[in-house]
């Protein structure tokens, strides 16, 4: 490609000795036309957009570009400020229509294959550096509006995405607090299901978050965008609403049937996305009741043991033995001998979350199998009771759950 400064220096380009911008002058109408119908062929989603507006607007536009065209064909030079702004603000009409960016750059693209096309035809051998030059300013026609194209309709999207989250979080907002939530969801353009799914999460770290020589927060916020990702692509019918930090927090999903299944693998594939172990709650509530919800959910996952999904039908002797009380508070009493000895919490809690296999708490624990041994044996002398027996296990079940509840 010839250097900007040969080209602005070059003398305009002739076809078969008449001046390349008198004669897309000349054709602009016929061209403006040719162009907008073969949008509607070649992009459909130019269809989207109401017939009176293909007919005026954007014919007008795309006459008015294949004018600024000419413009540079004749000087040599990319398109002035004014013509700039109008394609920025042309642009961001597009984006807030909802035409997706590559349909707008290949407006543009398409226009000028099309004219260029029509000149060709009456373009003579003798004429190759004339075509030279033209080829160059077309280029340079379409590099200036390439960037103007993506520059107004990213500004307009980053607007607009703007706008929709703060309304979305003030909707958010409001179904934590348990207030009426209408005018809010109103105002995010958003249509309240009958029910909410409440999720809540616990979000372990990503294996990058503990890698030496990578930024942790970096890593933290890549685990959340791919988490929040997942999310928006497995719910196409509804908007989820997230509060969430890199350690967990709340989803509220349109609810769709409350099936386990569906749930268990949603958690499955959040999970994996993230690539971090989750530990996940759910329950369902109407939107003035889900505030309570959250709380429940919140309840729930805290008494969860290891990373899935824990429905209160899960926990049920764990969620009731874990309300206040005087007899939450003894026995959570039972363990106190073992303040201390965390070595030894840590081995009751693997235990009974292992299904009292003593083999795979060792290797969840990463000790030899007569360590967990010892270490229980040792909870037995301290306490008063032992795992092997019946009724003992049942009591360190419940003083575990109460002790993890008051901690």
């Amino acid at each position: 490609m010839t250097a900007p400064n040969a080209q602005h220096s070059a003398p305009e380009p002739h076809f078969d000795g008449t001046p390349v911008h008198q004669r897309l002058l000349a054709l602009a109408p016929e061209l403006a036309a040719e162009v907008t119908t073969r949008l509607l062929d070649r992009l459909p989603a130019y269809h989207a957009l109401p017939p009176e507006q293909l007919r005026g607007e954007i014919t007008r536009q795309v006459e008015r570009a294949i004018r600024a065209f000419a413009d540079v064909m004749r000087t040599g030079r990319p398109p002035g400020e004014d013509e700039l702004a109008r394609i920025r603000e042309s642009s961001a009409r597009r984006a807030d229509e909802g035409v997706p960016l590559e349909s707008v750059v290949g407006a543009y693209h398409l226009g000028a294959q099309l004219c260029a096309a029509r000149l060709l035809t009456a373009a003579a051998p003798a004429d190759l550096p004339d075509i030279a030059t033209a080829q160059d300013r077309l280029l340079g026609y379409l590099h200036a509006v390439s960037c103007e194209v993506a520059a107004g309709y990213v500004q307009e999207r980053q607007a607009a995405l703007g706008d929709e989250q703060v309304a979305r979080q003030a909707l958010l907002s409001r179904l934590l607090e348990g207030g009426d939530p209408h005018t809010a969801a109103d105002r995010a353009g958003i249509r309240l299901p009958a029910r909410y799914v409440v999720l809540s999460l616990a979000i372990g770290p990503h294996p990058d978050e503990s890698r030496p020589g990578v930024n942790r927060s970096v890593a933290a916020r890549r685990k959340l965008r791919r988490l929040r990702a997942e999310l928006e692509r497995r719910n196409p019918d509804g908007v989820p609403l997230a509060a969430l930090a890199a350690d967990g927090g709340t989803v509220l999903l349109p609810a769709a049937p409350f099936e386990r299944d569906a749930l268990t693998a949603l958690v499955e594939r959040l999970a994996r996305a993230c690539g971090a172990p989750l530990i996940a709650a759910a329950t369902t509530a109407p939107p003035a009741a889900v505030a309570d919800a959250v709380r429940l959910a919140a309840e729930i996952r805290q008494l969860g043991r290891g990373p899935g999904l824990y429905l209160l039908d899960d926990v049920l002797l764990e969620y009731q033995l874990s309300r206040p009380g005087p007899a939450r508070d003894a026995l959570a009493a039972l363990l106190a001998p073992l303040t201390g000895r965390p070595e030894l919490l840590d081995t009751l809690r693997a235990f009974l979350t292992c299904g009292l296999d003593r083999r795979r708490t060792a290797a969840h624990l990463l000790v030899h199998p007569n360590t967990v041994d010892y270490r229980l044996r040792r909870t037995a002398d301290l306490t008063g009771l032992d795992t092997t027996r019946g009724p003992d296990l049942l009591t360190l079940h419940a003083a575990l759950t109460a002790h993890d509840t008051v901690l």
